[in-house]
């Protein structure tokens, strides 16, 4: 069956259904294949984790350590994954060879961010999937932007991937984590609800939107690992 007709069928089958069973279902889905969660180990990742802890503790987890990460973060990442009884966390890194070409000194973010986010995000991802038929992500609609029409299941590229808290809200996420118990990252309630990498992320105001403090002062909103922003950029500039 075609990818995107196997989205479009799926997306029907669970247009009712809760984020647990959309989420229970692609991981044994034999039409879907193999999946793995990529997470950040962010904000809000503590729970799709805990709802895959809850089904299957050996799920592949992958984690992109970018090596500009919050020290919070790689602290939360493992307190998380021990809490949780995740065995199969996988920490990706880009690769060093490319590193020493393209970013020796560590400085690209500050000259081309997209480049930097392809360098240290989208290849290492890219690589790391390549066992896998699909992907689980936390996106949400209310985020914004391109996440507005975020389906349950899409296809891109030769992969499908999985949303399970498309339709969630705030109040959704907020409820959840305290009906479980579950630890917050430590840059929440220091004015960070997206934490992305150190150099660009910086705290948001009490009015503005969650995703505000990423690449403030740039027009880009995503670092390519779910939309292409070098293609994004190039449309930009021929319209």
């Amino acid at each position: 069956m075609p990818l995107k007709e196997l989205a479009e069928r799926r997306n029907i089958l669970h247009r009712k259904s809760d984020a647990q069973t959309v989420l229970r279902h692609a991981l044994t889905d034999v039409q879907i294949g193999q999946v793995a969660l990529v997470s950040s180990f962010g904000a809000e990742s503590v729970v799709l984790l805990h709802m895959i802890a809850q089904i299957d503790k050996a799920t592949p987890i992958i984690f992109l350590d970018t090596e500009m990460l919050f020290p919070e973060t790689l602290a939360y990442q493992r307190d998380v994954a021990t809490k949780l009884g995740l065995t199969d966390v996988r920490v990706v890194t880009p690769d060093r060879n490319d590193l020493l070409v393209e970013d020796v000194d560590g400085l690209l973010h500050q000259a081309d961010t997209d480049a930097c986010c392809d360098l240290r995000k989208t290849r290492p991802l890219e690589n790391a999937l390549k066992e896998f038929d699909g992907w689980i992500t936390g996106r949400k609609q209310f985020q914004g932007g391109k996440r507005a029409a975020l389906p349950l299941f899409e296809k891109e590229g030769r992969k499908i991937k999985i949303n399970p808290l498309a339709k969630w809200s705030v109040d959704d996420l907020k409820g959840y984590m305290e009906e479980h118990d579950l630890p917050r990252h430590p840059l929440v309630a220091k004015g960070y609800p997206s934490i992305g990498c150190m150099p660009c992320t910086t705290r948001v105001g009490d009015h503005e939107d969650q995703r505000a403090g990423r690449w403030r002062g740039h027009e880009k909103t995503e670092c390519g690992i779910h939309f292409d922003v070098k293609e994004h950029a190039h449309k930009g500039q021929a319209a």
